[in-house]
């Protein structure tokens, strides 16, 4: 149940909205890459202009060291939302002090302001008080909208709601809702499907989903540290030596619950163009290396997902930036779309993989935050969302 009071609990006649997006999209040549997370904040946005609100938009965008850096500015992003709403849209080169004030100020319903990239500043991933106040002062009332920044606690996604009252917009409360109730109460049978490189960014989400699915199917580099925790020597795989324990001990949990591929891809050099071969799984023979999970694995894997109630997949289950080593990914993104099952893809890669192999419309929820459908999975609280206030 989404128990926090949404921008449907609140009178926006005539007020001021700070709006906290997830604006953080690829710029490549100064122009906006993949849009999907600005297409996914309209229904807020045009909500609240609706409504006879003004908006005032934040977001950070890549990894700035705290002070302004041209090659992260959200003035492509102001032009590239101005083509997408009827509305005015505004830029303030400032997030927060005179410039920002102005501009908020000055802005009537019906218009939105685009405020610059508040990782600018060095107050915002230090969630700064400071900038927490001069944030809040240029509206009545803040809206989170950014789930893909909700599991970070920063000026602009908590410090803020010590300022002014806090409230949900729609996409914050689409993303929990579907995944809560894929974990707390999913159609069965619930098939989690976890790839990407390291076991070590998921040692607690295989943990909770190893209580919550009936079953949990590994693939991608992090199966290669499954291996060789069964004492498989693994060639010249990547593998996180540091946590064969934990994975030795998560075999032991799982039981049957936690699957592993079968037979894999091997390469002898970490190329699209190098030899491959397909194995059962074994030992792998010096100088080569797995790439991907091989065609009995993907036909497993396939089966559980066309059986299955819900599906919940996070992270690729190869290296899929090269085409030979993306048969894995697409044919379980394949076996997804075609299933009836409920299915949610946590962001990030996998959700890259999805687009990539245009199957989007076929799944029933596409995330917009990898680091933050990953803590939900582990069944980690997220700091943007506790902070908003209670129905």
């Amino acid at each position: 149940m989404f128990n926090k009071k949404t921008i449907k609990d609140f009178d926006f006649k005539g007020k001021k909205a700070l709006v906290r997006v997830d604006f953080n999209v690829p710029l490549k040549d100064g122009k906006v890459g993949d849009d999907t997370r600005i297409t996914a904040a309209l229904p807020t946005i045009n909500y609240l202009m609706e409504q006879g609100a003004s908006a005032i938009l934040c977001s950070h965008l890549g990894r700035p060291k705290g002070e302004p850096d041209p090659a992260y500015s959200m003035k492509p992003v102001a032009e590239y939302l101005g083509k997408l709403v009827k509305y005015p849209v505004k830029f303030s080169s400032e997030c927060v002090g005179p410039v920002a004030q102005q501009a908020a100020s000055e802005l009537k319903p019906g218009e939105i302001l685009i405020l610059e990239n508040t990782r600018f500043s060095a107050g915002e991933t230090k969630n700064d008080p400071e900038m927490s106040r001069q944030l809040a002062s240029l509206a009545d009332v803040f809206v989170n909208d950014a789930f893909g920044s909700a599991h970070r606690a920063h000026a602009s996604t908590v410090g803020v709601t010590d300022y002014l009252p806090a409230v949900a917009g729609f996409l914050l409360e689409k993303e929990i809702q579907f995944l809560d109730a894929a974990i707390e109460d999913p159609k069965r049978p619930f098939i989690a499907i976890l790839g990407g490189a390291k076991v070590s960014d998921k040692i607690g989400v295989i943990k909770n989903l190893l209580t919550k699915a009936d079953s949990v199917l590994i693939g991608g580099g992090m199966a290669n540290t499954f291996f060789k925790a069964q004492g498989y020597p693994v060639g010249d795989s990547l593998v996180e030596d540091e946590v064969l324990e934990t994975a030795k001990e998560l075999v032991r949990a799982g039981g049957s619950k936690l699957r592993l591929p079968v037979d894999v891809v091997i390469a002898d050099k970490f190329d699209n163009d190098a030899a491959t071969q397909v194995m059962d799984v074994g030992p792998v023979p010096d100088g080569w290396r797995i790439l991907d999970i091989g065609p009995k694995t993907v036909e497993n894997y396939s089966k559980a997902v066309s059986d299955a109630g819900t599906v919940v997949w996070n992270g690729p289950m190869g290296v899929f930036e090269m085409s030979n080593f993306a048969k894995g990914t697409f044919e379980v993104a394949q076996a997804i779309a075609d299933s009836k099952a409920i299915s949610i893809i946590g962001g990030g890669d996998s959700a890259a993989a999805i687009q990539e192999s245009g199957l989007a419309d076929k799944i029933t929820h596409i995330s917009t935050g990898g680091g933050a459908s990953l803590e939900m999975l582990e069944g980690i609280q997220l700091p943007g969302l506790t902070a908003l206030q209670d129905k």
